[in-house]
């Protein structure tokens, strides 16, 4: 089976981007990186912590230098943070280094997905659906923009998604 090199994983919080990039990594033998997890990691404090210490623009710096950092890598899928297509010079480092998967998911869905687990600092509003809305009104041309291929996960399993994925590479 050939594939690309690097597979990119872009799309809003709750699309299912970490679970399908961890599933899509296993199947293709290739290493899985995360780039929240890796901002936490090189930090050693949490996103949250980040957006309250130095706010959405300290926290989008740290996302740029790391998206540069990884999307460098060799045989990696990498799941991005929902917000990452917003600095330009991220949107051409993903679409130029790596084969770019834009998982597609409805407000609706992203509402159900982010009520548990993760804190999301940008979803701490009076309305998050409206947020959700609003995010997704402002990123989604962004996310065409450098997408090869566009995948909706609406509804459906991990495994579907990541199979749908890789029809499409081979």
């Amino acid at each position: 089976m050939t594939h690309p090199r690097n597979i990119f994983l872009i799309g809003p919080m709750g699309a299912g981007k970490s679970a399908v990039g961890r599933y899509l990594a296993r199947t293709l033998h290739l290493s899985f990186v995360d780039s929240d997890d890796e901002i936490e990691s090189r930090t050693g404090v949490d996103i949250p912590f980040i957006f309250e210490k130095e706010g959405e623009e300290g926290f989008r710096k740290r996302e740029s230098a790391v998206i540069d950092d990884l999307s460098k890598m060799d045989g990696v899928v990498l799941a991005t943070g929902g917000g990452a297509v917003i600095n330009p010079d991220s949107r051409s480092r993903l679409g130029g280094r790596g084969f770019v998967v834009y998982l597609y998911t409805t407000v609706d869905q992203q509402v159900a997905r982010t009520q548990k687990g993760r804190e999301r600092p940008l979803l701490e509003s009076a309305d998050p659906r409206a947020t959700l809305q609003e995010l997704l009104d402002t990123r989604d041309p962004m996310y065409r923009e450098i997408a090869d291929i566009i995948v909706e996960t609406d509804g459906r399993k991990v495994k579907s998604v990541a199979n749908e994925i890789i029809d499409q590479i081979s």
